[in-house]
């Protein structure tokens, strides 16, 4: 079974005021935190074993998950013993493994510390943060068509973030860097298909997945790109966290499950 890695333990400080009280994943989107929305998305298409990895607030994640079931399940319970009859079962057939990464390690030791959780086959990574209507499926058979160590999901998105160039048929990423004010172009949009190749271009804690370990895949031609032209959008700030929230109350592009 495909494993779902989740990045969840930054300090999320662009978004302060939520992530004074919990960690930024765990920000609500339609009374729902946006990891939740994410994971909706990969189970649509048939990934439920998700590995979230956690640092920061890393219990308030812990306890929303072993609360999980209770919190959303009818029951009757009796007083006098204390026993509790669950009369309909209405969670999500998700298997959810919650490990705690450290507070201060960065993305890629993040990555590296799940390496037993994740075994050594081919599995999914995402940001906590990042919402879209990619399609799950084809995302990875493109991943296993190009044999690379590691497919990134390239995004049209204009602002404040890191520049991709592209093969000449956009299949390959030939430089990361970050991004100019006057720059158009794709941007790593998360979504990645790894394969187990990725954990050896890690160092330690303190590197950035976007750093060393993605600039080693590209010098080795082994970072390809899916090219997502659909819908993208991250939670940085609170103000992208009200248009996301304005976005599901007007009917979410990236909600591609069903009620």
């Amino acid at each position: 079974m495909v494993k779902v890695a989740m990045l969840a333990g930054g300090f999320g400080t662009r978004l302060s005021e939520e992530t004074s009280i919990r960690p930024k994943p765990m920000a609500e989107i339609g009374g729902k935190p946006i990891l939740w929305h994410i994971m909706k998305i990969y189970s649509y298409y048939g990934y439920n074993d998700f590995v979230v990895l956690g640092g920061y607030k890393v219990d308030y994640i812990r306890d929303y998950f072993l609360r999980y079931y209770a919190s959303i399940t009818d029951f009757t319970i009796d007083l006098a013993t204390g026993s509790v009859e669950w009369l309909e079962a209405k969670a999500e057939k998700w298997k959810v493994t919650v490990i705690d990464t450290g507070i201060e390690t960065l993305t890629a030791g993040r990555i590296k510390r799940a390496r037993k959780y994740l075994g050594e086959d081919t599995f999914m990574l995402t940001y906590g943060d990042g919402v879209s209507d990619v399609n799950i499926h084809d995302l990875f058979a493109f991943h296993k068509q190009q044999g690379k160590w590691c497919t990134l999901t390239a995004v049209s998105q204009p602002g404040r973030y890191g520049v991709l160039r592209l093969s000449e048929h956009g299949t390959h990423v030939e430089a990361f860097r970050e991004k100019g004010a006057t720059d158009g172009g794709m941007i790593n949009g998360g979504f990645f298909v790894c394969e187990p190749e990725v954990f050896d271009v890690i160092d330690g804690d303190h590197q950035m997945w976007e750093d060393d370990p993605m600039s080693r895949m590209i010098e080795a031609g082994q970072l390809a790109s899916f090219r997502h032209t659909g819908y993208w959008a991250s939670m940085d700030t609170l103000r992208d966290k009200m248009a996301l929230e304005a976005k599901w109350q007007s009917g979410a592009p990236w909600k591609v499950w069903r009620d």
